[in-house]
């Protein structure tokens, strides 16, 4: 009998295992989840085509800088500027080489990264393939600990050369009220929760 268990054992095991490694990979399709005023930052993957042109499609990486390449036109500043933006600024760019160049522009990976920090179950950095909301990143830190001041959370946002503390109220929005608190968090922003 224990023989006959281990090998049924042994067996799921290999069965699992064979069954994972042969799984395709999962690849965040975060384009169709990225908002049309989504700014771009360092870490994100685009993917740069222009229409009738096979030599002219490219996935980059933004740098650290904010800086990527793109053939023909070299480099460009796409960090802090939305798809849109870089899509119209590629295609000018090519115009002098192409009449009315079609430019396509797709986040294919971003790089969402935000901080939850003081009295939740799992403080920390957080990775994010898009835009969450404080709700759901306070639910991705493990939620409020016992002795989390609940209506004094603040959200620390970078704007320009300055922060500003946005307040939140954990159990106003959880009764359905003071929704408009509950934000979409943008890259680098820290929710303390006291």
């Amino acid at each position: 009998m224990k023989n006959g268990f281990l090998a049924f054992a042994l067996t799921l095991h290999f069965a699992f295992s064979v069954s994972a490694a042969q799984a395709p990979a999962l690849s965040v399709d975060s384009s169709a989840s990225v908002p049309p005023d989504y700014i771009v930052g360092a870490g994100d993957v685009l993917e740069i085509s222009v229409w009738k042109e096979d030599g002219l499609t490219k996935q980059t990486l933004v740098r650290p800088d904010g800086g990527i390449t793109f053939p023909l036109i070299g480099e460009l500043a796409a960090g802090g500027l939305t798809v849109r933006q870089i899509k119209s600024e590629i295609a000018k760019r090519l115009s002098e080489f192409f009449a009315e160049p079609e430019v396509s522009v797709a986040v294919i990976n971003l790089n969402h990264k935000i901080y939850v920090v003081g009295r939740v179950n799992k403080p920390g950095e957080f990775v994010t393939p898009n835009q969450v909301s404080v709700m759901q990143a306070l639910s991705m830190a493990g939620g409020l600990t016992p002795f989390a001041d609940d209506d004094d959370i603040k959200i620390i946002r970078r704007i320009g050369e300055k922060e500003v503390a946005l307040p939140f109220d954990y159990d106003e929005v959880a009764n359905g009220n003071a929704l408009e608190q509950d934000i979409l968090l943008q890259r680098g922003d820290v929710v303390v929760v006291p």
